[in-house]
């Protein structure tokens, strides 16, 4: 643990005259809105909040935290599930909500620069517009901030057929943890121009740099799209399902799995009562097909239909127009607020190669009777992404701070056997941390930590995170 020095009222006055006093924030209540994230009930306060709008003012502050060895943590919208934006050394808490400009759209290329706090709903209803897509789709994606999408190297539902963040990034402005600003690639397609930088700084949770500006490439937007809800007799059937389509040639745009539990609270969470959810039924799999040729999708659908003949399903729920897929596509991103208004828990964000999801759902359930407790999972069965949501419930206090996390290590030990890890796209931050031991050796994570090291020599930036 680094020892850090304090901010003080002359480091005050040297952040007011770099950036105005109006964006250098250190009342009661300003501290405690920024204290945290949406990671369970976790809170840290800093000492101030700054508010820069340029990457010229963020490397002064990155020069100024440098000389007086004041951690600086960055902070997208705060909607991360894995204190990665929670100041956890106290320090400076740097705000990157200023930075909300979509700088050019570049329709001739299919590129566009954009700042890191534009919200990524409002990004891709921008292109839009324009018929362009940008696929990434996170579910707090009507809050989030591009920024903490780049940070966690963010996927979604799209992620199964489109990929995640990372596959659409060509370029970043990025200010580093000794102030300089550099441009980490080309605005190409193609590079094999030395070390990959811009691949590196994605999903590097602001511990390596801070990202100021993005170059993201774009595609054309498909213009159809079907959407079904397959009900089936258990959980397990579900996850099998989901191979047995990709098996038979196709891909769909999004493939979700959601347990029993978790569409009755998120049809609870919305009050939605149009939707039936029959007795007997285990899970569900929402799937969406899409692309440019409503005959071809047809096909697609009949051809899923079939290879559902051959497990034990209920009524299939076909949504008819766009008020039905929206309804439906709301159910399932409410889900994590729907859980966490049930009760006290814990998300994990397990990832496996898809065909061992059936495997990794079994082995949850198995654990959690080991250990006494309940979990709901759901998630992008698609590319085998399952958030298992622990619940506490009735759980003691005693069981939940010390024998929950011995499951919670069987479970990701679990994943890494079956060639998988232990965060699809929840990042590890600070609550993770403690596991990186066991989707890596010794050696992958010195290797890690001396990059790290080489960035960040004095380790202000983000520190404490990611690293045990």
């Amino acid at each position: 643990m680094s020892v850090y020095g304090k901010v003080t009222p002359p480091i005050i006055q040297q952040l007011q005259a770099l950036i105005g006093d109006n964006f250098v924030l250190w009342d009661n209540e300003n501290l405690s809105k920024y204290s945290h994230d949406e990671t369970e009930d976790l809170k840290f306060f800093p000492e101030v909040i700054v508010k820069p709008r340029t990457a010229t003012e963020i490397s002064s502050i990155v020069k100024l935290c440098n000389e007086h060895l004041i951690p600086l943590t960055p902070r997208g919208a705060g909607t991360g599930l894995s204190g990665g934006a929670l100041p956890i050394n106290k320090g400076i808490l740097l705000s990157m909500e200023r930075f909300i400009s979509i700088i050019e759209i570049d329709e001739r290329n299919l590129q566009a620069t954009i700042e890191p706090g534009v919200i990524t709903q409002e990004f891709q209803e921008t292109v839009k517009t324009k018929g362009l897509f940008y696929p990434p789709d996170p579910a707090s994606k009507g809050s989030c901030f591009i920024g903490g999408n780049l940070a966690e190297n963010s996927g979604g539902p799209k992620a199964v057929k489109y990929g995640v963040t990372k596959d659409y990034v060509l370029n970043l402005e990025v200010v580093l943890p000794t102030g300089e600003i550099i441009w980490t690639g080309a605005n190409v397609l193609k590079n094999s121009t030395g070390y990959n930088l811009t691949q590196l700084l994605i999903g590097s949770e602001g511990t390596l740099g801070i990202i100021t500006k993005a170059v993201f490439k774009l595609i054309p937007h498909p213009k159809q799209d079907l959407l079904m809800l397959v009900p089936f007799v258990s959980a397990e059937e579900a996850c099998s399902a989901v191979a047995a389509i990709f098996n038979v040639g196709i891909t769909p745009s999004a493939m979700e799995l959601m347990e029993r539990d978790a569409i009755v609270w998120g049809k609870k969470f919305i009050n939605d009562t149009a939707i039936n959810i029959e007795d007997g039924i285990e899970a569900h799999l929402l799937i969406e097909v899409d692309g440019n040729d409503m005959d071809i999708l047809y096909k697609d659908c009949e051809l899923i239909y079939q290879v559902l003949e051959s497990f034990k399903t209920g009524e299939i729920l076909f949504a008819d127009d766009a008020t039905q897929k929206e309804k439906l596509w709301k159910i399932r991103r409410v889900v994590g607020e729907a859980v966490k208004s049930q009760s006290i828990y814990k998300e994990e964000d397990t990832v496996v190669p898809r065909a061992e999801l059936p495997k990794l759902l079994k082995g949850v359930k198995e654990i959690g009777k080991k250990y006494g407790f309940k979990s709901v999972c759901y998630g992008h069965a698609g590319d085998g992404n399952l958030h298992v949501n622990i619940i506490k419930e009735d759980m003691s206090d005693e069981a939940w701070n010390n024998e929950l996390p011995k499951g919670i290590t069987e479970i990701f030990q679990l994943c890494v056997q079956l060639k998988g890890t232990i965060s699809g796209e929840h990042g590890i931050g600070y609550v993770q941390k403690s596991y990186m031991n066991i989707p890596f050796d010794e050696k992958t994570l010195s290797l890690q930590k001396q990059i790290k090291s080489i960035f960040d020599p004095n380790n202000i930036l983000n520190p404490d995170k990611i690293f045990p």
